[in-house]
């Protein structure tokens, strides 16, 4: 079995681009946190309507569902930091709108709704970027996988401190200054991305289409199992597993008996399960074993929801979320780091883009269908129905381990990659070797 060193967690914070990267991004984050309570915690205020929590999470996220393969047909032949500086300025001037209009007391859902799909539209083109220009930011292929851990460590830490956060301010002075702050806050990403001194990346030169060039990702990321299964569990997932958070404003209030403090304690303890997962990827030196745990992550999150729909108490609910939390990081960063190891550069941003589409693209139809079956049923039985989904896709993907072994390993037998684990994430042929004790 393979144990993690800690002595090696933090390695790809030697590299100066993925420094700026993570502490600009650090603070990013937290304000985006903050942004996405208060937003959740105003609609409910507002309307007092299930709902519409779920249609505000749809318009939000469906934008990612549409776009996403364009967008990665962008970073393929575009400069990846520019199009990353472009969303992080178009999602600073979002906020800013956000908190004008809220601190004027002049906001309804019927702003809410525009100003979400808008941010979803820039998320759409942001997040495939994004995770596509990871690889850019270190010099050595081998510390992909920790930075990808890294970054998801970073987005959990944010996820921890943004919502707790985000419960007192909203006690305090009220939701438009959440937004406020996370507008300021993009600046300190803005200034890393500025300041850092990048390759110039070669782009095989092309006079397809982008169009074409979607057709040729779609091809090359469904005709190859490995890719194609992981992707269809990440949408099964984000259908039926990640619409759990438009619901924590109800479990807060009308569940728990409590306000916005509870709904941050509730967000920051997802935060925390995440958090553990993500260092604990980030120890590892090596992809060997992280096919296995794609399926067992997903039972862990499936089972946790499942557990916190029975809990009428802060107490038990707690724990529930954080090894939700748990689970889910360890699916979606497992799944990353996989995705990007066996995917040839060329590709990088349009199988990062069909990513975006399973994670974040899917999850709007299960809002939808969150926000609406609990309006007719209750939160509860919602995130019980939903959490036995997550559950049942991973029966179904763990049935296909065996297969996905046997299509990789003649590829990267080929290439002459070394099954022995060294230092660093090795190639994907290690999924094909025996499964650790």
């Amino acid at each position: 079995m393979i144990l993690p060193d800690f002595k090696s967690t933090f390695r790809a914070l030697r590299y100066r681009n993925f420094r700026l990267f993570f502490g600009g991004q650090i603070i990013s984050l937290i304000g985006t946190w903050m942004q996405q309570v208060a937003l959740a915690w105003l609609v409910y205020r507002l309307t007092n309507s299930a709902a519409l929590l779920g249609l505000v999470g749809f318009v939000s996220q469906f934008p990612a569902f549409i776009f996403s393969p364009f967008a990665g047909a962008i970073a393929d032949r575009f400069d990846r930091r520019r199009i990353v500086i472009a969303t992080q300025i178009l999602a600073m001037i979002q906020a800013a709108i956000l908190a004008i209009l809220t601190l004027t007391g002049t906001i309804t859902v019927w702003h809410i709704l525009p100003l979400g799909f808008l941010l979803g539209l820039i998320n759409s083109f942001d997040m495939p970027t994004r995770q596509s220009f990871m690889l850019e930011m270190i010099d050595n292929r081998e510390d992909l996988g920790n930075a990808i851990a890294l970054n998801s460590s970073m987005v959990n830490s944010a996820r921890l401190l943004g919502p707790s956060a985000a419960g007192i301010i909203i006690a305090l002075v009220g939701e438009g200054f959440c937004f406020l702050l996370n507008a300021v806050s993009f600046i300190a990403v803005i200034a890393g991305l500025l300041a850092m001194k990048i390759k110039p990346q070669k782009k095989s030169p092309t006079t397809s289409s982008i169009a074409t060039g979607m057709k040729e990702g779609f091809r090359y990321a469904f005709s190859f199992a490995p890719i194609r299964d992981i992707l269809l569990l990440l949408a099964l997932v984000s259908v039926m597993g990640m619409p759990y958070v438009v619901l924590m404003p109800i479990f807060a209030r009308d569940v728990l008996h409590g306000g916005p403090q509870m709904l941050g304690f509730l967000m920051a303890s997802i935060g925390i399960g995440a958090l553990i997962a993500a260092l604990m990827l980030a120890s590892r030196k090596s992809v060997r074993g992280l096919g296995k745990m794609i399926p067992i992550s997903s039972v862990i999150f499936g089972g946790g929801l499942i557990a916190f729909s029975f809990s009428r108490t802060e107490w038990l609910s707690i724990p529930m979320l954080l090894i939700s939390g748990y689970g889910m990081m360890t699916l979606m960063a497992s799944s990353n780091t996989i995705l990007q190891t066996i995917t040839d550069d060329d590709k990088r941003g349009r199988v990062m883009s069909f990513y975006t589409m399973a994670f974040m693209g899917m999850t709007p139809f299960g809002s939808l269908l969150a926000g609406s079956l609990a309006g007719q049923i209750g939160a509860p039985y919602t995130l019980l129905i939903t959490g036995s989904f997550c559950v049942f896709g991973a029966i179904l993907f763990a049935r296909q381990l065996p297969q996905i072994r046997k299509l990789i390993r003649p590829i990267y037998t080929r290439m002459g990659i070394i099954p022995e684990v060294n230092t660093g994430i090795q190639s994907a042929s290690q999924l094909t070797i025996p499964p650790e004790d």
